[in-house]
């Protein structure tokens, strides 16, 4: 009787430590984090304009002016791998592949085109590696639309974005970052090969120590001009400076209003 007790002991220990070890091999790693939609898409509600612009506006005008250029490049140029960017950070459960490797798979819709994604996630020591695929059904078929790398920390990384299906040539080039507080850089770099605007760039910024709090550094390629912008998110005055449009190096104001205003003493 004793016997048979040692024994149903020991066979129960024997099924523990199987099913623990067994658990221990078959467990996946935990999956790395999709950067934040900021890593991707920049706000430009601040310079959509929802009135007419008149001329006592011509300071924030021109700002308009020149922010509309590109976000008319990143959200409507752009418009199918910004969506899917955008989806993917919703509640998607990637599946392991393999070798530290995820996939993420959804359809999502633009306008009447409805597409599927697949982004790939590769775990190598302190970066992810990223690879979005994009198909159009009856059009085409896993378009490696974006690439890029990021720091699992989130704090930092890079992206790459070609043109279309049929182009398949750099278009677009990120460089961003994020810090603890939601205050970061993104920049957008024009890497069309052999393209003339090529180095041309907008970059953003955001600061909450500062009282005019967000700004914009717009290089124009061609022209070989910096448009800078600054701004309070918040109560929404500001101030332009740009050399080849104003004829000065000097800032150019604008209330909360928008309308022009002459800039405080030390701005200028």
């Amino acid at each position: 009787m004793k016997k048979i007790k040692i024994y149903s002991v020991l066979l129960i220990l024997f099924i523990a430590i199987s099913t623990s070890i067994y658990s221990c091999k078959d467990k996946e790693p935990l999956a790395p984090e999709i950067p934040p939609q900021e890593s991707f898409v920049t706000n430009f509600s601040d310079f959509n304009s929802k009135t007419a612009i008149d001329t006592t506006m011509a300071n924030w005008g021109y700002s308009v002016l020149n922010v509309g250029v590109w976000n008319t490049i990143i959200t409507v140029g752009l418009a199918v791998p910004v969506a899917s960017y955008v989806e993917a950070i919703k509640n998607h459960e990637p599946e392991y592949q393999s070798e530290n490797t995820w996939l993420w798979q959804y359809d999502f819709d633009v306008v009447l085109s409805s597409y599927t994604a697949k982004l790939f996630g590769t775990l190598d020591n302190d970066s992810i590696y990223w690879e979005m695929y994009i198909s159009k059904p009856g059009d085409f078929q896993d378009f490696l639309w974006y690439e890029g790398t990021s720091a699992v920390s989130g704090t930092k990384g890079t992206w790459t974005l070609y043109d279309n299906p049929t182009d398949k040539q750099k278009l677009l080039g990120i460089i961003w970052d994020r810090n603890s507080d939601s205050t970061g850089n993104i920049k957008y770099l024009n890497i069309v090969p052999r393209g003339p605007e090529n180095g041309g760039y907008i970059a953003y910024g955001n600061d909450n120590n500062t009282d005019l709090n967000a700004w914009y550094d717009i290089y124009n390629k061609g022209k070989d001009n910096h448009t800078n912008i600054e701004w309070n998110t918040t109560v929404k005055n500001g101030r332009v400076k740009d050399i080849n449009h104003f004829g000065n190096d000097l800032w150019q104001c604008w209330d909360e209003s928008q309308k022009d205003v002459d800039c405080p003493i030390e701005t200028k």
